[in-house]
């Protein structure tokens, strides 16, 4: 840890370590971005796009349970998101709606159960290991392109929160400042 900067990842260590302290880093910083918010504002838009700070929040939320419960282990990703209607031209994940505690929420558990089904994944098999989803001609991917499809999710998103957050407050920079921590949202 650098300063009270608990995302940091590591400076020397394996590249399981690396990896998730990338990834977490990228989580941190995306939850940072989208911090504190009242439901107004993360639901707010702006003229040239109609992407929200809540729609991040939830699509990220679906991402990680996708990631680890049905790209990993071929499982239902959960109730919740087998409700959304799959059907139509959008991506229903971006829409789920619901308070900034209810939004806050539902992101934060989804990265606690996707680090839980890693750190299992990981004791059980590490990187090498063959996931549950393949590619059209049957090719499974491995934990470790799991976990960099995930990383380069949260690079795309991040920066569009990035953007989204300024114009809603003016708040921008590329850390959450020394000891920041989430706001609680229960």
């Amino acid at each position: 840890m650098v300063d009270g900067a608990w995302w940091e990842p590591p400076i020397a260590a394996s590249e399981v370590e690396h990896l998730l302290g990338a990834l977490d880093r990228q989580r941190a910083t995306f939850r940072w971005k989208v911090d504190g918010l009242d439901t107004e504002a993360l639901h707010s838009t702006f003229e040239s796009s109609v992407l929200t700070l809540a729609g991040l929040l939830s699509h990220l939320a679906f991402v990680e349970d996708f990631t680890s419960a049905t790209k990993l282990a071929g499982a239902s990703p959960g109730d919740l998101w087998a409700e959304l209607d799959w059907d139509g031209p959008d991506d229903p994940s971006f829409g789920v709606a619901g308070s900034a505690q209810d939004l806050y929420a539902l992101y934060d558990d989804a990265v606690a159960r996707a680090r839980s089904r890693y750190a299992a994944a990981l004791a059980d098999g590490g990187l090498d290991q063959l996931a549950a989803v393949s590619d059209d001609d049957g090719a499974r991917a491995s934990l470790r392109r799991l976990l960099f499809d995930l990383l380069e999710e949260y690079a795309r998103h991040t920066g569009h929160a990035d953007l989204l957050r300024e114009a809603v407050d003016g708040r921008v920079g590329e850390d959450p400042p020394a000891g920041w921590t989430p706001s609680p949202h229960r």
